[in-house]
């Protein structure tokens, strides 16, 4: 029946809405500093970095909001469960921690700090700096958590606007009167693997993984312009376009920033820093505390989306414990992380995402493919098992060294990267995942025809 329902008449009005929707949970605090960062490092290949980045960063966020339309979930646990219960529950509990209290919230807080205040306080009370900044910070994310009112449409409303001017004035001046060129040479990393280590570095925005927990919210919204079935799914696709073409944009734009910062500054330790600098060199202290008031702003609305998020998804987990005391359980949990830094954020992360990335493109692949099928429970079995691996061993690889230089796992990653194609860049579970997501649909296939005693209907010809 949701397919016969009535729709609204289409207009540009009710698309550039949805879109700047879409935009608006995408783009965050990494979405900012990550490019930069990476156009620094990049150099003279930064267009192809750049264009590693788009992929991680703009095409797979859109395809798990496209994923959860598609299999019509109502939340993670929805979106997970054709692969099991328990794994559903787990899955979960991994995506919230990563894009909660272990990285995304605290990365917030210290990204703002970062920016808008550490520039402008002697180096000697940073570390108190720190501590009451994102004290102030968390506790008016709870609150505004507790009760949701007029800040976050106010915010909403008029910080996209602000910030996209900002970034154009900044685009505009630096192309006109660049810092540089760009034959700057790029680090190992991109001299011979440029687009590829950009799709990795693309993986820190968390996108992808964050909005296979946080389009549900989106999808209602949608729904409650009037829109149900192909034609929610048209909407969606036609405003998920809209948003990337903008943000990937955006992404050159950061990246060519960058990489053309070179020739007047040194590789910085992160993009926040980088950002901070580029802005201080073109409209000295008074465009670095704007752009650090910006940022603080739309961190701040991030922020209070994400503990929201953690402490209704974990209530109805586990329904004992209250809303209440899982907000303050991941709040006070994100102002500990925070300061440790920015930079020990980021290097604490990294394993994490090379574990979560494989496991929610594999679950993106599923759900676009064969949520529909009859069979769909033994591809979705088979498709993860065949990634679970690859996806732990990349994330053994990328851990500190007092965990990679164990003699068995040395062995096992050196076995790893020299059988599995693409593991030595960080892509071992590429090869694996189809492959099983090809055993499984013959697997299912068979399995459903001897059952029926004929060919699915999905499946003919």
């Amino acid at each position: 029946m949701e397919e016969l329902a009535a729709t609204p008449k289409k207009n540009m009005g009710q698309l550039l809405v949805v879109s700047s929707l879409i935009f608006g949970m995408f783009f965050g605090s990494g979405n900012l500093i990550f490019p930069v960062h990476l156009g620094q490092m990049a150099g003279s290949n930064w267009f192809m970095a750049a264009f590693g980045f788009a992929i991680s960063g703009s095409l797979f966020p859109l395809l798990a909001i496209l994923a959860v339309v598609v299999t019509k979930s109502d939340g993670l646990l929805d979106l997970a469960r054709p692969v099991g219960r328990h794994y559903a529950a787990m899955f979960l509990i991994l995506v919230h921690l990563t894009i909660g209290p272990f990285f995304a919230t605290p990365r917030t807080a210290a990204t703002a700090y970062q920016m808008a205040v550490e520039p402008f306080i002697p180096k000697s009370f940073s570390t108190i700096g720190m501590l009451l900044f994102t004290g102030l910070f968390f506790a008016i994310a709870y609150l505004a958590a507790m009760h949701q009112g007029a800040l976050l449409k106010i915010v909403g409303k008029y910080l996209n606007v602000g910030f996209l001017a900002l970034l154009a004035i900044i685009f505009l001046i630096a192309f006109i009167k660049p810092m540089g060129n760009l034959s700057q040479a790029p680090t190992a990393t991109y001299q011979a693997n440029a687009t590829i280590g950009g799709m990795l570095e693309g993986y820190n925005t968390l996108d992808a993984v964050a909005l296979l927990a946080l389009s549900v919210t989106l999808i209602h919204a949608i729904r409650g312009l009037g829109y149900r079935g192909r034609d929610l799914t048209k909407l969606t696709a036609k405003a998920g376009i809209l948003s990337i073409s903008l943000e990937v944009i955006i992404y050159f734009g950061l990246v060519l920033l960058g990489a053309m910062s070179m020739s007047e500054l040194k590789l910085s330790a992160n993009g926040g820093v980088a950002l901070s600098q580029i802005v201080g060199h073109y409209f000295s202290n008074v465009g670095t505390l704007l752009l650090g008031a910006l940022v603080t702003l739309g961190v701040l609305t991030t922020a209070i989306g994400l503990i929201s998020s953690f402490a209704q998804d974990f209530h109805k987990l586990f329904s004992k414990i209250s809303y209440r005391t899982w907000l303050r359980v991941t709040t006070i949990l994100s102002f500990c992380v925070a300061n440790a830094g920015l930079d020990t954020i980021i290097s604490w992360s990294l394993p994490i995402l090379m574990l979560m990335y494989p496991l929610s493109l594999a679950l993106i692949l599923l759900s676009l493919t064969v949520s529909k099928r009859p069979y769909a429970g033994i591809v979705y079995k088979v498709t993860i098992g065949f990634t679970v691996l690859p996806a732990i061993l990349d994330m053994l690889a990328n851990s500190p060294a007092v965990i990679t230089s164990f003699g068995p796992i040395q062995s096992l990653l050196a076995f790893y990267h020299g059988v599995i194609p693409f593991a030595s860049i960080g892509l071992g579970w590429l090869v694996p995942t189809f492959i099983g997501f090809g055993i499984g649909l013959l697997w299912g296939h068979l399995r459903w025809a001897s059952q029926r005693g004929t060919v699915p209907e999905s499946d003919r010809l």
